[in-house]
């Protein structure tokens, strides 16, 4: 993959992940709007609404991933980007909390093109430098979360269907760009036959369960995205009851997060793996995690909650770690798969996340329990501990070697 072939895949992430942000500010809205519920219930249809998001991502990942070892990187990128604008479209004129349900289904399958974005660094970046590409990736797409809910909660004010409006356009614009400027990336003597029995998310799963340093980072993974739900299932909700955030305020503090992910994740994650290796990188920046979650249980204030955000953006430079770490020892025909199943895991922490996290929420904000917006923060920052705890001891037994450095 030649460098400009790597900025034109990043700028393809950034509008996809830019799209997905821009509704994020208005859904509390949006939900009591087409519900006439208050802000605890919709906390949790919120909750069910990503459940159903993850759902159709946790099965279809791998299928997109599989596609793309079969047909190639760009037609599966291209074609899941434009159908995702045309469900951005349907949900900008849902009329009941049923329509906003199927449109988050659809969603769902189409945002699966993960594995197929991440699988272009895997075929042509030689793996002692796919860390700071699979970082730069990582970037683009938290940069899109620092345009998409800035933007989103300024237009969100004018109404709660222009940010879907401008998702859908988005969407349309990074087709249009990838067609003209996005070259395949998968060698045609490396694609492999499309195999629904590997194409499944538990196939998948079995067959990644072979690789000792693939399996025990997956493993980690699987904990620090349940604790990551925390933020994206209950993070708007948080704000509003416990500081009185505004849609406005609510999308500049993830936009300002995305800035702090775009310098870790995109900048730096590169070059602290360069100097210190993928499982030093990997194992510290991921402690940063814990004492992070536990601020943002317990701020008393906006700044405070700010503070907890800038420690939290240091484990950004983990993923692109252990990404460096898992795809030297998978085939070359199996990278699609191989991320495939990343997003299968993630996807899964997202199944089980939001009802889990807007549940415990729920149980701690309503007129019967403990006042206690930040408890969803508490359980994620136990859960990231046993993150910490499983990367630790996976790297310390299969680490060694070329790829570990």
């Amino acid at each position: 993959m030649i460098n400009r072939n790597l900025v034109v895949l990043a700028s393809i992430v950034f509008i996809d992940m830019a799209g997905i942000g821009l509704i994020v500010p208005v859904m509390p809205s949006l939900i009591q709007q087409l519900t006439g519920e208050g802000i605890d219930r919709a906390a949790m249809l919120g909750g069910w609404l990503l459940f159903a998001y993850a759902a159709m991502q946790f099965l279809f990942a791998p299928v997109i991933g599989g596609l793309s070892d079969r047909f190639g990187r760009r037609p599966v990128l291209l074609a899941t980007l434009a159908l995702l604008g045309v469900d951005y479209a349907l949900m900008a004129a849902a009329p009941d909390i049923t329509w906003l349900f199927v449109g988050r289904l659809v969603s769902g399958i189409m945002g699966a093109s993960y594995a197929a974005a991440n699988s272009c660094i895997a075929d042509s970046i030689a793996p002692e430098r796919r860390g700071a590409a699979f970082g730069m990736l990582g970037g683009a797409g938290a940069a899109g979360f620092v345009l998409g809910p800035a933007i989103g909660g300024l237009i969100g004010q004018f109404g709660d269907r222009l940010p879907f409006i401008a998702a859908a356009v988005l969407c349309l614009i990074g087709v249009v760009f990838g067609l003209l400027r996005f070259e395949e990336t998968l060698d045609p003597a490396q694609r492999r036959r499309f195999d629904p029995f590997r194409s499944n998310p538990f196939g998948t799963l079995v067959r990644m369960a072979r690789i000792p340093l693939v399996i025990g980072c997956l493993g980690a993974i699987f904990l620090m995205q349940l604790a990551s739900q925390s933020q994206l299932s209950v993070w708007a909700y948080y704000g509003t009851l416990k500081f009185g955030w505004t849609p406005a305020i609510t999308g500049m503090t993830v936009a300002l997060f995305g800035t702090l992910l775009v310098l870790t994740q995109g900048v730096l994650s590169g070059r602290m793996i360069a100097r210190f290796g993928a499982v030093r990188t990997a194992t510290v920046s991921l402690s940063f995690a814990v004492p992070s979650f536990l601020i943002l249980a317990f701020a008393p204030s906006t700044p405070v909650v700010i503070l907890g955000m800038v420690i939290g953006c240091v484990p950004g430079m983990c993923f692109p770690a252990m990404q460096q770490l898992m795809s030297p020892r998978v085939a070359e025909d199996a990278q699609g798969e191989l991320q495939g199943a990343i997003a299968s895991v993630i996807s899964l922490t997202a199944i089980i996340g939001p009802p889990m996290m807007t549940g415990v929420f729920a149980a701690y904000t309503d007129d019967r329990g403990l006042l206690f917006p930040g408890a969803p923060f508490v359980l994620a920052a136990g859960l990231m501990a046993g993150a910490v705890a499983v990367l630790v001891v996976t790297l310390a037994r299969h680490g060694r070697g070329e790829a570990a450095r």
